[in-house]
């Protein structure tokens, strides 16, 4: 079994009851940085062992992850803050379980392992939770019947693209911006929206220096945006 786990983005009270039952329950805690997991486990005194796996993962730990789970261990993927796969090297693992070759998993003790048969006794669920363009969407006052999510910009090639396709979108976008880009993206959205477009920049949801940032995009220009943390950036879709 592969469980999804969210975990807190930044207030550790926010972990859901389930999480906690999970985390102490599993085999292995799969985490994108084993040192930010330890801090959260040693905060709820949980004591399962943790396990790498990030954006840098080689194949070869792929394939160790998935013979733990034809072997019937209990896994569960945390990422470093909110709910893993959603802009996140954990949406790759879960299609590798989903989709994984038998072959793969040849070399490991010594035999092959039928991943194939196992794969379809593998639930691989989630333990929903904290998400930041969730958290940032609920308190937007945005449209949010219908969003898009377009995860981080690109840092250099397809950039323009990107804000262009945000100003011409027709529902509220969602998407995420480093605290090293933050004062670029405002100045490339005041560049392709109308002035008057409404723009909502959250910054360090649930932690203690929470900002919201609200107004027009003219508006939000003129602010000074503290340029450290987290951010989460919502604009209104074209009328």
């Amino acid at each position: 079994m592969l469980s999804i786990v969210a975990t807190p983005i930044g207030n550790l009270g926010d972990i859901t009851l389930r999480a906690l039952e999970v985390l102490k329950s599993a085999d292995i805690i799969l985490c994108e940085d084993t040192r930010v997991t330890k801090k959260l486990l040693a905060h709820y005194e949980i004591t399962t062992p943790t396990l790498s796996y990030h954006q840098h993962s080689d194949e070869k730990k792929v394939s160790e992850i998935l013979s733990l789970i034809a072997d019937g261990k209990h896994l569960a993927l945390v990422t470093d803050a909110g709910t893993p796969g959603i802009s996140d090297p954990g949406n790759k693992l879960i299609h590798d379980v989903i989709s994984s070759d038998p072959e793969r998993l040849k070399g490991f003790e010594g035999e092959s392992r039928d991943l194939d048969s196992a794969r379809n006794d593998v639930a691989v669920q989630p333990i929903p939770g904290p998400s930041a363009v969730i958290a940032a969407l609920s308190i937007s006052g945005l449209p949010t019947d219908k969003f898009i999510f377009m995860g981080f910009p690109p840092h250099k090639k397809g950039r323009e693209t990107f804000f262009q396709e945000v100003a011409d979108a027709k529902h509220t976008v969602a998407f995420y911006e480093s605290n090293h880009r933050i004062a670029k993206a405002i100045g490339q959205l005041g560049k392709v929206l109308e002035s008057d477009r409404e723009v909502v920049i959250c910054r360090e949801l649930t932690k203690k220096f929470e900002t919201v940032y609200r107004g027009s995009i003219a508006e939000v220009a003129q602010m000074t945006v503290v340029e450290k943390g987290e951010f989460v950036v919502l604009v209104r879709g074209r009328r």
